[in-house]
């Protein structure tokens, strides 16, 4: 499981991504979609730094 990267393809679009082992994207997601959907759940589990997709993190 790879930790997800901030790219910013265009300027003022920045997204989280993937990657697989031979560099290439797997997965990508807009980072304003993952943040609000963050706030609007309560945790119960804590996923690992880099792998906040993976699970909820407590703050």
């Amino acid at each position: 499981m790879s930790k997800r990267e901030l790219i910013e393809p265009n300027p003022g679009d920045k997204r989280y991504a993937r990657r697989d082992e031979e560099g290439r994207f797997t997965e990508m997601v807009d980072v304003g979609r993952s943040l609000s959907q963050d706030r609007r759940r309560e945790a119960k589990h804590e996923a690992p730094k880099g792998q906040g997709d993976r699970g909820d993190r407590r703050n």
